[in-house]
């Protein structure tokens, strides 16, 4: 009699592994081996299969990769648990000797040379990363808004790898991990949070971009920041109070104070504009801190706090640029942000990939007909700006395929993650979620020029085997832990 295995985790995960995500993975794979050969094809008609070539070495990596993914499928899902912290802590240990060992290549320090081979330590930090969180939320009763250490443990989890990472001066790398925002947002984190994210960015933006001293005699860049904070608190204000009094109160007497200064100003008395932003402000903050102490309502403490921190990263933004920022970074942000006109620098790039991408139209040139790719015109095209070949040669509908395969992939997880017994699972399936966002938002967004160059890959598509390898433990960890669902029932 043939005996078989009673204990429900020794069956095959491949029985209900989801193979419409494994499918997907197979596409963006191949589509990526595919673009780089289109990318990096010269005229002596080399076959995609050279493993000379970037496609022959692409190739090479892909073939790992689905090694890979099926020895990850066959490890017990509960070890990845079981093991997270410590894979954690490896991880980062690696993230510390590679800035120690790791060769200067063009300012950073983040690749370990292996004999013929070179791999980003940083890559693979993502998924030890979002294993980490994952245990961390699937702790018993753990709650992260049980108490304030909650949320120390969890931002720690997520800042150690960026600073490590920061410390190999990779930024791009780096701010992928900022992400996991998102995480704490799905499972509990105040909107506050993200609204506070969302101004800090536009803050940032209008305080770099307009500088031209027009309004009150302060840059056009701080007075939109005052009337943005001001716009903020009365809403702010209206929403946590019990009545609309204390919003009406102050909207009144920022209405007043312009028309004082207006009048001043046409007898022609000028105004600091400073001086009058701040005491404005300072005014309104002193009577919100008064209706805190006579309503009780804690929540107006978010407004004083965002107040507070609003005008000191003003102040600080001019600071982090000039001072914090490498000169590169700089001329990147401003190219990127319309302040500087540099087709031949810094922004020669992604003149040429706008370029390559308009030129294909609706249908594209065809494959391995991009004039703009043949001739090399966009520097490491086969790399963070693999999508400009898939627009020049495939056009406007290649380009829209590509993007929609993306989606699809996202769109899948985000149902994994929903569909998860576990909080380890779920949380761990929307930090995979998160990563692939960051990634295919940002990278599309610099090659198009929506975004400063930060040298993010695209996923499954750039050329790289640690790229390929880090999303390839991310998705079929994932894979390997949804499987397994059933059993938690």
């Amino acid at each position: 009699m043939e005996l078989r295995s009673t204990n429900p985790r020794h069956q095959s995960p491949f029985k209900s592994l989801d193979w419409f995500t494994v499918a997907l993975y197979l596409l963006l794979v191949i589509g990526g081996v595919i673009s780089i050969y289109a990318a990096s094809y010269d005229f002596d008609k080399a076959s995609i299969f050279d493993f000379s070539e970037f496609s022959g070495k692409q190739i090479y990596w892909v073939g790992f990769s689905i090694i890979l993914g099926f020895m990850l499928l066959l490890i017990e899902e509960h070890l990845y648990e079981t093991y997270a912290y410590p894979i954690y802590i490896g991880i980062l240990l690696l993230l510390v000797v590679t800035i120690f060992i790791a060769p200067n290549i063009k300012g950073s320090r983040s690749w370990l040379v292996l004999g013929p081979m070179s791999l980003q330590p940083a890559e693979f930090a993502k998924f030890a990363t979002a294993l980490a969180l994952a245990k961390l939320f699937g702790g018993y009763n753990f709650n992260l808004n049980a108490k304030p250490t909650n949320y120390l443990k969890a931002i720690s989890i997520i800042f150690l790898p960026i600073m490590l990472i920061l410390a190999q001066h990779e930024t791009g790398s780096a701010l992928v991990y900022l992400g996991l925002l998102f995480v704490l947002y799905r499972e509990g984190m105040s909107g506050l949070v993200l609204l506070a994210m969302t101004m800090a960015v536009a803050i940032f933006v209008v305080t770099i971009k307009y500088t031209e001293h027009t309004t009150l005699s302060i840059p056009d860049g701080e007075f939109v920041v005052y009337v943005l904070l001001m716009v903020a608190m009365i809403s702010m204000l209206a929403f946590y109070s019990k009545t609309l009094i204390p919003a009406r109160n102050i909207l009144i007497g920022f209405i007043a104070a312009s028309l004082i200064v207006w009048i001043l100003g046409c007898l022609g008395i000028s105004v600091n504009g400073n001086y009058f932003f701040m005491g404005l402000i300072g005014a309104s903050t002193i009577y919100i801190i008064l209706e805190l102490i006579r309503t009780r309502i804690i929540r107006l403490a978010a407004i004083v706090t965002m107040t507070v921190l609003t005008i000191g990263f003003m102040f600080s933004v001019n600071y982090v640029f000039t001072s914090v920022l490498q000169p590169h970074q700089q001329q990147r942000i401003k190219v990127s942000l319309g302040i500087e006109n540099d087709p031949l620098r810094a922004g020669y790039n992604v003149n040429q990939s706008k370029i390559a991408i308009g030129s294909g139209g609706l249908t594209g040139k065809g494959f391995l007909m991009g004039t703009q790719t043949k001739l090399k015109y966009v520097p490491e095209q086969h790399t963070d700006f693999i999508f400009c070949t898939i627009g020049e040669e495939e056009g406007f509908i290649g380009t829209t395929v590509t993007m929609l395969l993306f989606v699809a992939l996202i769109l899948r997880v985000i149902h994994i993650a929903e569909r998860q017994p576990t909080t380890f699972g779920r949380v761990y399936a929307y930090c995979v979620a998160s990563y692939l966002i960051v990634h295919f938002c940002i990278n599309i967004g610099m090659v198009i020029g929506l975004c400063p160059v930060i040298g993010i890959p695209l996923p499954f598509f750039s050329y790289g085997g640690s790229s390929l390898w880090g999303f390839t433990f991310l998705l079929f960890i994932l894979l390997r832990i949804d499987a397994s669902r059933r059993f938690h029932h």
